[in-house]
């Protein structure tokens, strides 16, 4: 995935034993990295190879009812949870005991957690003080200082606020402002007049109405209320960008002073709301939509002061439900399960373990990689990035339609890209965060309030390359453009991906196709505005911009072609950059598989070659089970294609596909020549 921001990237767990903290397990056997038994041979290899490859393993894995899909990454993420629950328990129960500061902060932020009898009793009592104030607001510049000080509270409203890279400046940190305040996924649950997007829009509203009765209100106030709170966000989804447009980086860096941000919204003192946040002595901003907040300020002068009240109120009450008692938890999953068709909420004791990690991941990060990840495992990752690079290397070096002038460039990008492997060089302190024994909220919150701080503490000072953005045992990667680096969490180093005792193919197609898939991020069509250095740059000639777009264009074309739900498209522009990594991460780790073989004995292993099972990795890593809600909101929102799409469409453009499993022209995993798509 590419990372578009410096903000805190929490993920999901991956194992790791602790008492108190982490203990030596004996080492436990992988397991077959290619599962034989997961095909399905009724299907073709050359016909449908996401079916061949992992037919079995679907028709075997419906989606559990608190899940909304369900792939190996959630396997992974299951059978280590349960491994981290014992963790999280061991240290709840030695945190009055121990001695290790972080051990305590764990074990007393979990068990603060799983106090569901202090929760009830607590009921909205958390949120009170916090609703006065928005109650007792009578003015805009107090709006304005409300609005400041619920961002410094971790409950930011109204929009994005944060740190961020300069684009054009990569050394240093910025303030920047985006769009948001949005209580739906995106402007097009807004816009869309389809009978399922108004029915959505009727059940949200009825929803907040809901949770304005739970904080006292009674049920004629609360519907009026949630009623404005939507003609509001309506008016904030319209003026936001679309999924697509927020994908150019150059439109998303407009630098101002203080005096042109009040210029653009008038009835917004920017000046007082960096106060209220706790920034000072800034005087100047990103504003990455600017149409957006000229079109909000405006609201403010236009939109009834109560409207705005209403939508403050609900934006602290959202955003706090999943911290209070299980009215508010209940409520919350009731909606959102509409959006992602999961059946039952997640056990406590899950949503608990996720929350710890959100807060204390380098914390539990620390000891996870202590017994989940050897300095063998590190070596071996290391080494096949190396032959990931210099396979991109080859690539590049060959690429007939590059100038040399750009290519020069494209090879000092590639060199100086930084790897991350396993976890951070240096942990991240949190001898500030106060961690006490009581209301969950209260830690919750205070967890918040720290995470904003340092984020904000960031500005005006160099950045710190150092610094990751997902916790060690998360079960992800990412490639980020301004710090031109990937990045390789431990938890995402893991059988059935990735063993140091798999053969070549296993590793090359189960994890080096998504290190080449990042690397490849570097060069897709957003990554590529990006310079050595981190910097949003145009370093291509005319004449090679277009050359890589018009390649590109065939995978945009390919990609609108596929069908979700019926008559619901993968959007080809949205999952362009992530379409393009996938096609070039597969490419470049069978070249670089290529040359792991060289000179070496190639065995067939389960009637396999290691080109076979080169694929076979890929196609069984990508597999999955997918709710029709959760399909639904997937496609309208995130920027990839699904699963089916990622196996299937990468590699009927490939001719070492075609040749591993003697595929022939007019077979459906064989793209005709004059449409097949390569980039490098």
């Amino acid at each position: 995935m590419r990372l578009l921001n410096t903000r805190l990237m929490t993920g999901l767990l991956v194992h790791f034993v602790a008492a108190g903290a982490a203990t030596a397990q004996a080492p436990v056997s992988p397991g077959p990295p290619i599962k034989v038994a997961d095909l399905n041979r009724s299907y073709g290899a050359c016909t449908d190879f996401y079916r061949f490859s992992g037919g079995g393993w679907l028709a075997a894995n419906p989606v559990p009812a608190a899940f909304a899909s369900w792939s190996p990454f959630t396997e992974l993420t299951e059978r280590n949870n349960l491994v981290l629950r014992d963790v999280l328990e061991t240290a709840a129960r030695n945190a009055s005991t121990t001695s290790n500061p972080n051990t305590k902060k764990l074990g007393t932020f979990y068990a603060s957690c799983m106090d569901s009898t202090a929760a009830e009793a607590a009921g909205a009592k958390p949120l009170e003080s916090e609703l006065s104030r928005i109650a007792a607001i009578t003015t805009v510049p107090q709006l304005t200082a409300q609005i400041g000080r619920l961002h410094a509270l971790g409950l930011g409203s109204f929009f994005g606020f944060g740190s961020a890279q300069d684009a054009k400046d990569s050394k240093l940190v910025i303030v920047s402002a985006s769009q948001g305040g949005l209580g739906l996924p995106n402007r097009e649950y807004y816009t869309k007049t389809d009978e399922a997007s108004e029915r959505l829009r009727r059940e949200y509203v009825a929803h907040a109405g809901r949770l304005f009765e739970l904080v006292g209100q009674s049920p004629e106030v609360a519907r009026a209320n949630a009623t404005k709170v939507m003609a509001l966000e309506v008016i904030l989804a319209n003026a936001s960008k679309t999924p697509v447009q927020l994908r150019d980086p150059n439109s998303r860096y407009n630098p101002m002073t203080i005096a042109q941000a009040d210029g653009l919204t008038p009835a917004f003192d920017w000046g007082a709301f960096m106060s209220a946040v706790g920034l000072t002595g800034v005087t100047s901003l990103n504003v990455a939509q600017p149409d957006f907040f000229r079109a909000a300020g405006k609201a403010l002068t236009e939109v009834p002061l109560e409207d705005w009240k209403a939508y403050l109120a609900l934006r602290v009450i959202q955003r706090a439900a999943p911290l209070l008692s299980s009215s508010f938890v209940n409520e919350g999953f009731a909606f959102t399960s509409k959006l992602s068709g999961a059946r039952q909420m997640q056990p406590r004791w899950r949503r608990c373990l996720n929350a710890t990690d959100g807060t204390l991941g380098d914390a539990l990060g620390q000891e996870y990689v202590k017994v989940a990840f050897t300095p063998a495992a590190k070596a071996k990752a290391m080494e096949m990035i190396a032959n990931l690079r210099a396979a991109m290397g080859d690539r590049i070096g060959k690429a007939s339609w590059m100038s040399e002038a750009t290519r020069r460039q494209a090879l000092e990008k590639l060199a100086s890209f930084n790897s991350k492997i396993g976890y951070p060089d240096t942990w991240r302190d949190y001898s500030a965060l106060s961690v006490q024994p009581g209301p969950y909220a209260v830690n919750a919150l205070a967890a918040r309030e720290f995470e904003i701080k340092r984020n904000l503490a960031k500005v005006s000072k160099p950045v710190d390359r150092n610094e990751w953005f997902m916790t060690p045992p998360t079960v992800n990667a990412y490639y980020s453009p301004p710090l031109n680096e990937i990045a390789f969490p431990a938890g995402r180093l893991q059988p059935p991906f990735f063993h140091p005792s798999f053969d070549a193919a296993a590793n090359y197609g189960g994890i080096g196709a998504t290190i080449g898939h990042e690397l490849s991020h570097g060069f897709d069509d957003s990554g590529r505005q990006y310079d050595a250095q981190g910097n949003l740059r145009d370093w291509w000639t005319p004449e090679d911009a277009r050359g890589y777009t018009d390649r590109a264009s065939i995978v945009e074309q390919q990609y609108n072609g596929y069908t979700v739900l019926d008559s619901l498209h993968v959007n080809g522009k949205l999952t362009l950059g992530e379409n393009l990594a996938d096609l070039v991460g597969v490419s470049l780790a069978y070249d670089a598989l290529q040359k792991a073989l060289a000179g070496k004995p190639r065995p067939l292993i389960d009637g396999f070659t290691p080109e076979q099972r080169f694929f076979l990795g890929w196609a069984q890593a990508r597999r999955g089970n997918v709710r029709p809600e959760q399909a639904r909101l997937l496609i309208q929102t995130d920027s990839h294609a699904p699963g089916e799409y990622r196996v299937n469409g990468p590699l009927s453009n490939m001719p070492e596909f075609a040749a591993a499993f003697a595929c022939k022209h007019g077979d459906k995993m064989v793209r005709p020549e004059n449409i097949r798509a390569r980039i490098w």
